[in-house]
């Protein structure tokens, strides 16, 4: 438990307080409520304030595990055939900067985004605000029929995202909220070159979302309606490297079975 919270960069209470005073003063509140989010997140310490803001706070910990994380996803990519296109920025502040400029270019391409507000500095911290999205749910909290309606509006972000010389990097159910029946993207990785291999990654990741709630079958007929063949092609070679993630939980081989039944139709 000890080696868990020291990967996981717990920050000490002072520097969080910090944060918090910081944020309340950027935006001339008078009080501040802090609510920590309960989520599975090893690269920040999330918090909501007045209800308001999504608030990230990073410290050199995360940071380092980011570096971890980044060499590993880069191991795996080459076990996938090709080289590695993960990026680690250096420091807390460089990657609250980089999510917050992935986020705003996701918004200009006009993706459904938490809006950007800034990226800056408090105690060695980065910080990260962002617009809080209220009455979200993950992927995995919906039903068999809500999912099977809202997949192709994820195959659709996912084209617009990639048409845009865009990818996300991380996609994973607690990155993709829904919201009054609308998807919003959170959490966007670093991609350097290589973005013809990080979008078909992107959609072998939508693929280890979508296929434990609707089945290798519906999912892959649902992608390929949106995407094509071609696209699902690409994105089989990335099917294993993708599974043995601890945030997916699928059957590559099936899903590889129905791609290449489709493929030989």
């Amino acid at each position: 438990m000890a080696l868990r919270r020291l990967l996981r960069g717990q920050i000490a209470w002072p520097r969080l307080e910090a944060v918090v005073r910081e944020v309340l003063e950027r935006y001339d509140e008078p009080a501040g409520r802090v609510e920590f989010l309960d989520a599975d997140n090893w690269l920040s310490t999330p918090m909501v304030v007045n209800d308001r803001y999504f608030v990230k706070a990073i410290s050199e910990q995360h940071s380092l595990l980011h570096a971890i994380l980044t060499t590993g996803r880069n191991v795996g990519a080459f076990t996938s055939g090709t080289e590695g296109f993960f990026e680690h920025f250096g420091t807390p502040l460089e990657m609250a900067e980089h999510e917050l400029e992935a986020t705003r270019r996701m918004a200009e391409v006009g993706l459904n985004v938490p809006e950007p507000r800034e990226a800056f500095e408090v105690d060695g911290l980065g910080v990260l605000v962002l617009e809080y999205v209220p009455a979200f749910r993950s992927f995995e909290e919906l039903d068999a029929r809500e999912v099977r309606g809202l997949a192709p509006d994820l195959f659709d972000a996912l084209d617009r995202m990639h048409a845009a010389e865009l990818a996300h990097g991380d996609l994973r159910s607690e990155n993709v909220l829904v919201s009054n029946g609308d998807l919003y993207f959170i959490d966007a990785t670093s991609i350097r070159d290589g973005i013809t291999e990080a979008r078909a990654y992107d959609v072998a990741c939508a693929l280890g979302v979508l296929t434990p709630l609707l089945g290798p079958r519906e999912t892959v007929s649902l992608a390929t309606e949106r995407l094509g063949v071609d696209a699902l092609l690409e994105a089989r070679e990335f099917l294993d490297f993708v599974t043995i993630r601890p945030d997916h939980d699928f059957d590559a081989a099936a899903v590889k079975g129905e791609i290449e039944k489709h493929a030989a139709d």
